[in-house]
């Protein structure tokens, strides 16, 4: 795992692929860490593409404090592409990543390629009982993230979602209930998403599961309108995948990122 030093703290990430390849950024969603991209990152590789996955602060293997909002992890992911040597680049993230992604994308538009949202709505609303139980009971915090995550077990079988439900649970534990906590209210104060994805000019890829219950697919159209108005958007819909695609799916994740 390498680091490299950032504003006082280190920041961990991996790096797949061959270095020469144009990079792809990828950012994870709130409560998780850079683990949540490997087998999507892998995959990629396979195909002799680059990406790096990186722990936000105070996430996975990256010190200092967890960021509190959304232009916060957005000024801290283009800092780390200057850390890291990247010019110009392309930037991905899952659920609170993809609103990072596109404030980031937003912040610096001569610099970000091709923007990938998986699992993005704009604004994000989180559930007022999601957010309580965040700050006051983690464990049912954590039944409720598991219980809206993924497709239910009527379309992938019931041990299928109990392996999945286990390691996210796990994941998020391994981050922290203030953490969790922190990002969930970062994601629904946000509410700079429509406006900066209107002033996109690049291609974007929304990637959206057909049974997601978090950021469901009826939702995400005033997301594609906005990107569509100054820029170019695809929108790929994943059978049978709930928000935690890249679990649930990774190879369509890896398909739908390689079509582009």
């Amino acid at each position: 795992m390498p680091t490299i030093p950032l504003r006082g703290h280190m920041a961990a990430y991996d790096d797949f692929g061959p270095t020469t390849a144009h990079p792809l950024l990828l950012v994870h969603g709130a409560g998780h860490d850079r683990g949540i991209w490997q087998a999507v990152a892998e995959g990629l590789a396979q195909a002799g593409r680059r990406t790096i996955a990186v722990d936000l602060p105070g996430h996975g293997s990256s010190s200092g404090d967890a960021c509190l909002d959304i232009d916060a992890m957005a000024d801290w992911v283009l800092a780390f592409a200057d850390a890291a040597g990247l010019g110009r680049f392309d930037l991905g993230g899952h659920s609170m990543g993809s609103l990072v992604a596109l404030a980031a994308a937003d912040s610096a538009p001569t610099r970000v390629g091709r923007l990938v949202l998986i699992g993005s709505l704009a604004p994000m609303p989180v559930a007022p009982f999601v957010l309580d139980a965040a700050r006051n009971d983690p464990q049912q915090a954590h039944a409720l993230i598991n219980k809206f995550s993924f497709a239910p077990a009527e379309l992938i079988g019931e041990a299928r979602r109990q392996a999945l439900e286990e390691a996210n649970t796990a994941r998020m534990q391994r981050n922290g209930a203030a953490v969790l906590a922190s990002d969930l209210a970062a994601c629904d104060a946000w509410q700079n998403g429509l406006a900066a994805a209107a002033r996109r000019r690049g291609p974007s890829l929304l990637l959206c599961g057909e049974v997601d219950r978090m950021t469901p697919l009826k939702a995400v159209t005033p997301l594609a309108d906005a990107l569509q108005a100054e820029g170019n958007v695809r929108l790929v819909v994943l059978a049978a995948c709930g928000h935690g695609m890249l679990d649930e799916n990774p190879a369509a994740v890896v398909q739908a990122l390689l079509e582009d």
